[in-house]
């Protein structure tokens, strides 16, 4: 029996002296194999939908698409203002212009006189794509996969199912048939209305597309091979070279070619993936992506996990050698000219919930992190500036901070087709003008956003050519300038122009009841009634009496394209760091209720004018001018309260690197460096392994093991005599 007991308390004994042997955290959520490795942690929230270029345009999918496929162009990771500089191309797109009569033109043409413009982009030879079952060949010289039977395909359960690999050169007619794609009406890309609108015979090239492909089999579409449709507006020059011609001059278009839209596309991908019961199985772009970048899909499981590693085929690329001031003292251009990427793998795991993601981060298990607002507190506090700092907690950590202002804005819009607030009136501009002092946005940030945003100014956010800083660049109707920054005009002098707008206390003098405006809410959710009654007690503070129309996000944007709303708010992120990206929301011809963006439907002749200017020039002294009036139109006619620019808030561990944000850039997973050792030491020392509910146990089994000692140990002694 004593022996018994000893046999149960030695493992308890042996457990507790391990616990002390330098192992692994005990909670590590991963292999014990992976310690130490090269591999970057991280998160995803969703399942990403479409991990096919030709109509992902979501950021949870370009984290990893970007990391992917290359376009031809890519911004510079650390010049600011945002600049575009090669990727897979030789050099920057050369662009030539022609009139209608297909003679050549001077680069400083006269917008009106041309006709076409043609980018010719050179393609850098001995690039090569990711290994992948698409290109794989058999002895003869034929592709192994691309004929296989229903019974086959319908047998595959992942891509790795097709053990056998190949791999080509990256050739121009990729990146054709990736512009055809965008064409082709079943593959429904965002973008191809606004394409049709600039690349040559691009709607034309969609109807013959539709009229030569093959009908579904059972609803699927089976490989079409777009290479034998004609395209004048995308062609072919030889192995490495393809010119993109389009209608008019439209300098915004170089930024496109930044984009996964334009991306390359293997036809041999589509070969493989358009056969019967491929799709049905999920083999499709959507799940396996194909090509040249840093990084390739080895794994899809968007219920748990998502896998980036290092593509064995990649051409290289070397970290940037130039920056801004103060990326040297950063530690930002200490990898200079090395090769990229620095690591080997990025490892994805699903978290729907933002407390297990911040705990994780805290222990070390991810590399960086958001900040929640169940977190905020925790992870962040002001000075008595108002700029935002790590917490004593996080500091003592080692956690680091970076903030940045988004190319983003939100704003709350008047429906300028409105009897009451619309118009070119002095009445209606006056009232517009008073709401817009009278909605505190810098209060909204504070409330609502932790403080995360900057009150804005225009509709130009920072970052983009164009927005001024300090007194220059505040909105003189609705702030004042005082000790070195913009503060909000008193809400007596809303209270002034209300009056001399005829609404004395906010009262419609021909009823003497408060005046009635009606909000626009897509803000139903038990989240949003603490937004709704904040932006009553705003109008509130001008006796204007604001009834919200709540409803879900189709019904707004319905409202909103009929024209029927009143008040609203509403956001834009920038497709791309051009002025002319946000000023179209303000364009007359754009108008909403025409079938445009301008969800104010806002048209000022003069600001038309110069916004047909401005979207053609060079950035330089004479297109910021141009900006300039422009803003002091808008700033004057108050079609938009400029409500406020979102600012990012990001953390990482201080074992990860060349961390710089980077708002137009999504394919920055190759700058990544890390310490993994530092990294293994610090998890260890932040997850010691909790020992008392052991020891606890210990204690009891031995207390209650007393009484069965003593039992035995008399039954011993009465055997004995």
């Amino acid at each position: 029996m004593v022996r018994a007991c000893r046999s149960w308390l030695l493992p308890m004994v042996v457990l507790l002296s391990l616990s002390a042997c330098g192992e692994p955290p005990w909670n590590n959520p991963y292999p014990e194999s992976q310690s130490g490795e090269n591999i970057l942690y991280g998160a995803f929230t969703e399942r990403p939908k479409h991990l096919d270029p030709v109509r992902s345009y979501s950021s949870n999918e370009y984290a990893f698409i970007a990391q992917v496929y290359e376009p031809p162009l890519q911004y510079h990771f650390l010049k600011r203002p945002y600049a575009l500089v090669p990727l897979t191309a030789q050099a920057l797109p050369e662009v030539r212009y022609f009139d209608a009569n297909g003679d050549p033109l001077p680069a400083d043409a006269d917008p009106a006189q041309i006709a076409v413009s043609e980018y010719l982009i050179s393609i850098t030879p001995g690039i090569n794509y990711q290994p992948h079952p698409a290109f794989a060949k058999d002895d003869d010289g034929l592709y192994r996969y691309h004929q296989l039977d229903a019974q086959r395909a319908s047998q595959l359960n992942a891509l790795k199912d097709l053990p056998e690999t190949g791999a080509r050169e990256l050739v121009a007619e990729d990146y054709v048939y990736q512009i055809k794609r965008l064409a082709t009406p079943w593959l429904h890309s965002p973008i191809a209305s606004l394409m049709s609108d600039h690349i040559l015979g691009f709607s034309e090239l969609s109807e013959r597309i539709d009229a030569a492909a093959p009908e579904p089999v059972n609803g699927e579409r089976l490989f079409f091979d777009l290479r034998q449709i004609p395209f004048e507006g995308a062609e072919v020059v030889d192995r490495y070279r393809y010119r993109i011609r389009l209608a008019g001059r439209y300098p915004q278009f170089v930024y496109w070619l930044a984009m996964p839209f334009f991306a390359p596309m293997p036809w041999e991908a589509e070969a493989l993936y358009g056969q019967i019961g491929m799709r049905e199985n999920n083999l499709s772009l959507d799940w396996y992506p194909v090509g040249t970048g840093p990084f390739m899909l080895s794994e899809n499981n968007p219920n748990l996990r998502m896998v980036l590693a290092r593509n064995p085929n990649f051409h290289g690329e070397r970290y940037p050698s130039q920056g801004m001031p103060g990326d040297q003292a950063a530690g930002l251009l200490a990898d200079a000219g090395k090769p990229l990427p620095f690591i080997d793998r990025a490892i994805y795991s699903l978290e729907q919930e933002s407390i297990p993601y911040w705990n994780k981060f805290l222990q070390g298990f991810y590399d960086s992190s958001g900040v929640s607002s169940d977190a905020f507190d925790q992870a962040i506090q002001f000075d008595a500036a108002g700029e935002a700092g790590l917490t004593d907690e996080m500091r003592q950590q080692g956690i680091e901070l970076v903030t940045a202002v988004q190319t983003s804005i939100w704003y709350m819009g008047f429906n300028m087709l409105d009897p009451l607030l619309g118009g070119d009136s002095e009445r209606a501009r006056l009232l517009r003008q008073a709401i817009s002092i009278a909605v505190d946005f810098g209060e909204y940030i504070s409330i609502f956003a932790n403080g995360r945003g900057v009150q804005g100014q225009s509709p130009l956010p920072p970052g983009i050519f164009g927005h001024r800083e300090g007194e220059a660049g505040i909105n003189p109707y609705v702030f004042d300038w005082e000790d070195g920054r913009a503060v909000r005009k008193p809400i007596h002098e809303a209270r002034a122009l209300l009056a001399e707008a005829g609404y004395p206390d906010g009262r419609d003098p021909e009823t003497g009841r408060p005046l009635t405006i009606y909000y626009e809410a897509m803000d139903a959710g038990p989240g949003g009634k603490a937004r709704l009654n904040w932006m009553r007690k705003q109008f509130a503070k001008l006796g204007i009496e604001l009834v919200v129309r709540a409803t879900d996000y189709n019904r707004f944007q319905e409202k909103i394209r009929k024209g029927t709303g009143q008040v609203f708010m509403w956001g834009w992120n920038a497709d791309y760091p051009d002025p002319e990206n946000f000023f179209f929301l303000l364009y007359g011809p754009n108008r909403k209720v025409d079938g445009g963006e301008n969800a104010a439907n806002y048209q000022n002749p003069e600001l038309d004018a110069l916004f047909e200017q401005m979207k053609n020039m060079e950035d330089g002294p004479e297109r910021q001018q141009v900006i300039d009036r422009m803003n002091a139109i808008l700033q004057h006619d108050a079609p938009w309260s400029f409500g406020f620019y979102p600012k990012a808030f990001s953390l990482h561990h201080q074992w990860l690197q060349n961390v710089k944000p980077n708002l137009m850039a999504n394919n920055t997973l190759k700058y990544r460096r890390l310490d993994p050792a530092r990294r293994e030491q610090l998890r260890e020392r932040w997850n010691p392994p909790v020992l008392w509910p052991i020891g606890a146990l210990v204690v009891i089994l031995i207390v209650g093991a007393i009484p069965a000692l003593i039992v035995a140990r008399r039954r011993e002694r009465s055997r004995a005599r």
